[in-house]
């Protein structure tokens, strides 16, 4: 049943309790007790509102790979993550493995918004390297992860 809730509310975050538990075929109160459960277990961390970027006049999305120099890695990280979050253009920031350090989501204008973006509040960072960017061309979410620190 947990899994139903979860699935339910990924689609629909604004389900009233009671159409909840009407599709799940339960009592309201049996559909109260599993939701707190969930949220109280720490399964369920918030509940979100998707913004259409295109009409906010942020229709062009980009992915950013950021490769960070070496040395001193562990307050370089630290003052990156700092720096990005706070950028009113990024959607999205995640540390990763591999070739890059980070994949940064932007929502921008346009093309030469993200050429700025680039230019200026990544490239011009005294940590960073090296930027790879990617166009968006169609964006789907399954889900939310949870966030980091």
């Amino acid at each position: 049943m947990d899994e139903q809730i979860l699935a339910l509310l990924s689609t629909e975050g604004r389900m009233t309790n009671a159409a909840l538990a009407d599709i799940l075929g339960v009592a309201p109160s049996t559909a109260h007790a599993r939701m707190r459960s969930l949220m109280e277990r720490g399964v369920i961390t918030g509940f979100h509102a998707a913004a259409d970027q295109t009409a906010l006049g942020r229709g062009l999305q980009a992915v950013i790979g950021v490769t960070l120099r070496p040395g001193a890695r562990h307050e370089s990280i630290r003052a990156f993550t700092h720096h990005v979050r706070r950028l009113p253009e990024v959607l999205q920031v995640f540390f990763v493995g591999g070739s890059d350090d980070f994949l940064v989501h932007i929502a921008v204008a346009d093309s030469s918004a993200v050429r700025q973006f680039v230019v200026e509040r990544m490239s011009a960072h005294p940590s960073v390297a090296s930027t790879r960017t990617s166009i968006i061309f169609e964006y789907h979410r399954n889900g939310l992860a949870a966030d980091f620190d």
